[in-house]
């Protein structure tokens, strides 16, 4: 094993829940310190963007079929769609003097950590440059104007490039070491958020995966220390390129090109104080990405379209609606066919969002806790997503599981164990009541190894864990119930209950769905002012 393999490894033992205890955190909250939810560049120059979703009219059922509607054009209208309906405000919230806004792409503590950017060519009403998405204000700050003409070429015909970072402090202030996981899976379920949006707008979205940290950052201005001075820095995540997947922009041709553009602005510090978590500064530098070779697309695997859900709500309801359950009540039951219609929705499609925006095989499998699930027995299932998984799981998990074939055909569930798992959902949801008051709750369980050898293929995992639950998410909305992501679990307990005995699969998120209990006490406001 060499060095970045162990400091990847220790970070992420380290970094567990345990029954005996958690992973180092602050232990209570700084509140003069809370961190600013929104990162601003003061100072450069700001386009406001139309608040123009209301005017789509893609239905959620359509896209979760592979059924994208004509492609819209790429201009100033179809792109603030794109980022109102991923990144944008869905509500504002407040309770006494206390108000905090909500977002499409869900988050762990409501802290956003993720930022996102454009980086695109001339479009009808936007010059070629690189922006900042501003949720606050649904605006793009230009961030650099790029008048060289290498820019504009490096990209192909009909596309754009979203940009994702992510600011680690933000997590960090409330969840200590173990935050840069949670970086990770708010990162993954941006990424099906931005899929989703780009779906619901007839585009295809593909990560480019090739692309190094570096070079990421680059393109995002993430480097310039002049333009950040004591502001908190991004770490790059991800580029995603909306358009033909068949083809891909030049990023060395459009770094060329950075080289003469005009940058703008200057960022806000988010704190005042700061607590440094050397595991976190740790865990980045093992995952550093270099520049690799794209992934060669797997042959399309031919399934067919889950059944409809019970609500046939457009895409924009659906994705402005969705919230992150607090509690359930403990009783609602789903019917075996939503149920199965659910999980359809997991299996990867590389045609249909979010599963298009990944090249790679499937790495990550569902160990699903049913509870509530009309006409299918109570019990431990397990969801394998890459049919080519299937025999490593059967050795590596508990000889005397059943392996027993449950569902639809083309559904690759197996049953476990029969037997009621209520409160061992609730002991390793961190002994909260949510585990076992849902209709199920799942583990994902990804397979490791891929880690192991390259460590920054840790960081992938954890988005596909968030892509997943991203999926989860607007499943549950359409199917009238609610879903709530775990970030806090008993690793080991999990894989105690499963049989994991080494390293070849590891817990990386937790998911629950069932049936809401709404706070009253809470107010609910738009997320913009209307617009005249």
């Amino acid at each position: 094993m060499d060095r970045l393999e162990h400091a990847m490894l220790e970070y992420h033992e380290r970094s567990k829940h345990r029954v005996s205890g958690y992973a180092p955190g602050p232990g209570n909250l700084d509140w003069a310190t809370q961190p600013d939810p929104f990162r601003v560049f003061h100072g450069a120059p700001r386009i406001g963007l139309p608040l123009a979703a209301d005017s789509l009219t893609t239905r959620y059922n359509e896209l979760r079929c592979g059924a994208l509607p004509p492609a819209r054009r790429f201009d100033l209208s179809s792109l603030a769609i794109l980022f109102e309906l991923s990144l944008g405000l869905s509500a504002w919230k407040s309770y006494g003097t206390q108000r905090w806004a909500l977002r499409c792409n869900p988050s762990s503590g409501n802290l956003h950590p993720t930022e996102g950017y454009l980086l695109c060519p001339t479009l009808p009403s936007l010059s070629g440059g690189v922006y900042h998405y501003l949720s606050r204000d649904h605006s793009l700050e230009c961030r650099a104007a790029v008048d060289d003409e290498r820019w504009s070429e490096a990209f192909p015909p009909s596309g754009v490039l979203v940009g994702i970072s992510s600011i680690p402090w933000r997590e960090a202030w409330k969840y200590g070491m173990r935050a840069w996981r949670y970086c990770q899976h708010d990162c993954g379920h941006v990424i099906a958020a931005v899929s989703y949006a780009a779906a619901a707008l007839g585009w295809q979205t593909r990560l480019v995966e090739a692309a190094a940290d570096d070079a990421v950052a680059d393109l995002l201005g993430l480097n310039r220390g002049e333009d950040f001075g004591k502001a908190e820095a991004e770490a790059p995540d991800a580029l995603l390129w909306i358009g033909n997947p068949e083809l891909q922009p030049d990023l060395e041709r459009m770094l060329i090109a950075l080289d003469s553009a005009q940058w703008h602005g200057r960022a806000n510090q988010l704190s005042p104080g700061h607590v440094k978590w050397p595991d976190i500064d740790s865990i980045h530098r093992a995952t550093h990405k270099a520049r690799t070779r794209e992934p060669t697309l797997p042959n399309p695997e031919e399934r067919p379209s889950p059944a409809a859900p019970a609500l046939d709500l457009s895409f924009a309801r659906i994705a402005r609606q969705r919230r992150s359950a607090v509690n359930f009540d403990g009783t609602t039951c789903i019917t075996k066919a939503v149920f199965f219609s659910m999980l359809a929705c997991l299996s990867p499609r590389h045609d249909t969002p979010p599963w298009n925006a990944l090249a790679s095989p499937a790495a990550v499998h569902a160990a699903l806790m049913v509870h509530r699930v009309g006409d299918l027995e109570p019990g431990l299932y397990m969801l394998v997503r890459n049919p080519g998984a299937l025999p490593d799981l059967k050795r590596s998990l508990r000889p005397e599981w059943l392996w027993q074939k449950t569902g639809p055909d083309h559904l690759p569930l197996y049953l476990l164990l029969p037997y009621d798992l209520r409160a061992t959902a609730k002991l390793i949801c961190c002994h909260q009541d949510i585990g076992a008051d849902s209709c199920f709750a799942l583990g994902m369980i990804a397979g490791f190894g891929i880690a192991l050898k390259q460590p920054w293929r840790y960081r992938h995992l954890f988005w596909e864990c968030g892509i997943l639950g991203q999926a989860l998410y607007l499943e549950a909305e359409a199917a009238g119930v609610r879903a709530t992501g775990i970030g806090c679990f008993f690793d080991d307990e999990m894989h105690a209950l499963l049989g994991v005995k080494d390293h070849s699969w590891q817990s990386l998120y937790h998911f629950t769905v069932g049936r809401a209990v709404d706070d009253q006490r809470l107010s609910t406001c738009p997320p913009y002012e209307v617009q005249p």
